[in-house]
């Protein structure tokens, strides 16, 4: 293992922007940096003055920035280009400092698709509950992994039958008796906080189903993880999800691709915070 160098003038800054700030990002890229004797830092903050935020970013040369819940449609104005990834879905969780000049991009969409492939699951209806920036990715990695129906899920009408129209899924207000063959989650629901205890979906549901996606990765097991691991259902965690996609970030950034044994490493690490 390379020594990484001291902090200092010449350290390169990463950082991510969430409501909820977590700890994996942060431990991911850091353990990373360490080994690779990158001198890099990675630093996670919260904000109530978005634009503000993404100045700075410009101003002081923050090489590239995670974007989570709630930022990542807001952010897109404040930008001065999206890549196709982003540009796609209208959303963005990755941004990219050039010089001044900030890019949007989207590793959630192929970090899902990326799982979906590996996963093995064979097209079936799902239901998805959520209607942000997260769930137009999901949907969009379900609609190009050939799930062709599949209902959304979301209170919010304009933005929930915003998803559906594009991606071409049907649409509820309210999950009631909605069941499906994959369950997916892309919402607070079961995330540390207020929401921790929170069921996404009824066990009911549950043990209907054939598999089960909780984007949440805070915490690693979510209820509705443990209650589909406990039904015997095969899952695609938020966990796994979240580390394919700082992986591709910390590409973004640094333009270094780790060795699979470092990923590893780095992520063994970052779970253990």
């Amino acid at each position: 293992m390379m020594n990484k160098s001291t902090i200092g003038r010449d350290t390169t800054l990463c950082m991510s922007l969430a409501a909820r700030p977590g700890t994996f990002g942060s431990r991911f890229h850091n353990r990373l940096y360490e080994l690779l004797g990158l001198d890099y830092v990675y630093k996670a903050f919260t904000t109530t003055d978005l634009p503000g935020v993404i100045g700075g970013i410009r101003a002081l040369g923050i090489r590239g920035s995670a974007i989570s819940m709630p930022f990542k449609e807001a952010v897109i104005p404040l930008l001065d280009g999206l890549d196709a990834s982003a540009a796609a879905i209208d959303s963005v969780n990755t941004i990219v400092n050039d010089g001044g000049r900030l890019t949007g991009f989207n590793t959630d969409y192929s970090a899902v698709r990326t799982l979906l492939g590996d996963s093995g699951l064979a097209p079936m209806p799902f239901v998805l509950r959520g209607s942000g920036g997260m769930a137009k990715a999901v949907a969009a990695a379900l609609r190009d992994a050939g799930f062709t129906t599949g209902t959304i899920v979301a209170r919010n009408i304009v933005a929930g039958q915003a998803i559906a129209r594009t991606y071409g899924f049907d649409w509820r207000a309210e999950l009631g008796d909605t069941g499906a063959d994959l369950l997916v989650n892309v919402t607070p629901l079961g995330m540390a906080g207020a929401d921790a205890d929170a069921l996404a979906f009824p066990q009911t549901m549950i043990a209907a189903a054939q598999a089960v996606i909780d984007v949440v990765a805070l915490p690693a097991e979510t209820p509705l993880l443990k209650a589909a691991r406990a039904a015997g259902k095969p899952c695609i965690t938020g966990d796994a999800i979240g580390m394919l996609q700082a992986l591709e970030q910390f590409v973004l950034y640094t333009g270094i691709t780790p060795t699979a044994e470092q990923v590893d490493t780095a992520a063994a690490f970052a779970r253990g915070g």
